[in-house]
């Protein structure tokens, strides 16, 4: 790998909780949410080539496929046209988040492929034009591209600043079972809810978990309803010890679990691991900002 690689982080999305508060005329439904991330992540490598290629590595590469429509070959093409630069670059994805898992692995996935071509190919689109290019790519990719703590309202493209977020201890688990999101929505029913966005800056994890227990996410019936499985994950976490929350994050079927010291969230990690080894089980960390997660190398 030659010296002038680019090397991009793509943290796993946290929905902290997620309202579902409306739904356009075109059938989008608008929401509130409370996003931050987790230090666990996938990487993107991007060096100068002659091309525009893709390789996938990692655990989760055999799900992905390296033709055209994969989102980090998208999101290339998309700035090189948007900066009127060939577009040339030896790209490599290496995959260690699930693949349609609800912590938005492919808008993260894009959005630092975004961040490494730019970087490469030494581009500096506006803020705003480069949200707006991360919005068509997908609802996610620009919360995924600010890799900030953020209140996401409409489909995705409205984020604001949420009140700081304390670190916090966190264990995710998903069943291996693919759960794509709009089958999600069209199994939703129900009521519409009400934003509520937190008014203040939480003191540790614990604080965090009380606010959070006050929200919820409207999509969990719905994706229990297509994966019962999330319903045993959310058992298993909430039976472990030192568990502050348990809660399914954005469309599923990943769940995620606070709590307030990293040996309790390994503990869980591992006792869950060793009883169900089907599942992909995390010990991570919340972080409010990812802008300087270090990608490992790949």
């Amino acid at each position: 790998m030659s010296a002038e690689a680019v090397r991009r982080a793509a943290p796993a999305k946290i929905n902290l909780y997620l309202h579902v508060v409306g739904r356009r005329a075109d059938g989008y439904h608008l929401l509130d949410s409370l996003v931050a991330f987790a230090a666990v992540h996938d990487t993107v490598v991007a060096e100068k080539a002659d091309a525009l290629t893709l390789a996938v590595a990692g655990p989760f590469a055999a799900a992905l496929s390296a033709e055209s429509d994969n989102l980090v070959l998208r999101a290339a093409r998309a700035l090189a046209d948007a900066a009127g630069v060939p577009p040339r670059a030896a790209l490599r994805l290496v995959k260690r988040l699930p693949v349609a898992s609800g912590i938005g692995g492919g808008s993260a996935d894009a959005a630092a492929a975004l961040l490494a071509v730019a970087d490469l190919w030494r581009v500096a689109p506006e803020p705003a034009a480069l949200a707006a290019l991360a919005l068509k790519l997908g609802a996610d990719v620009p919360v995924c591209l600010a890799g900030r703590a953020a209140q996401m309202g409409g489909i995705g493209e409205t984020i604001d600043p949420a009140p700081p977020l304390p670190p916090a201890p966190l264990v995710l688990v998903n069943p291996l079972v693919p759960l794509p999101t709009p089958s999600v929505f069209k199994a939703r029913s129900g009521p519409f809810s009400q934003p509520a966005p937190l008014a203040s800056a939480p003191r540790d994890a614990r604080d965090l978990a009380e606010a959070l227990a006050a929200r919820r996410n409207d999509l969990t019936a719905a994706a229990c309803r297509i994966v019962p499985a999330i319903q045993d994950i959310l058992a298993a976490l909430e039976a472990r010890p030192g568990c502050l929350l348990a809660r399914m994050s954005g469309s599923g079927a990943t769940c995620f679990a606070l709590f307030a010291r990293a040996d309790e969230a390994r503990a869980a990690a591992a006792s869950i691991r060793a009883a169900r080894p089907g599942w992909w089980v995390e010990a991570s960390g919340l972080i409010g900002d990812a802008s300087g997660l270090a990608p490992e190398p790949g």
